[in-house]
């Protein structure tokens, strides 16, 4: 067990990723506004950048401490995930040629 999961309980530690997982869903809505430029944000895209990447630190810290970070088959499932995005990517840029 994590230092945090140690403290906190595995309940509250899933609820703190959880919590993690939205704020870096947030950032990420942030710097689509940034880079879109259709709703502008006083926040600049360094800014936004920073706080992706605090979001996604969080995020990585939480999932070390539930035990998810580490599991040998997290690499497997990504990247077989990967795979079928480019597969679906093709597929509909193959139909739209046609």
């Amino acid at each position: 067990m994590g230092y945090m999961r140690d403290k906190i309980g595995d309940a509250a530690m899933y609820e703190q990723l959880a919590e993690e997982c939205a704020e870096l869903g947030q950032a990420s809505l942030k710097m689509a506004r940034i880079l879109r430029g259709e709703n502008p944000t006083p926040m600049t895209e360094d800014e936004a950048s920073a706080m992706g990447l605090e979001e996604a630190a969080d995020v990585l810290n939480c999932m070390n401490e539930v035990g998810i970070f580490d599991r040998p088959e997290l690499a497997q499932i990504a990247h077989e995930k990967l795979k079928r995005f480019k597969e679906r990517w093709e597929e509909a840029n193959h139909a739209s040629e046609s």
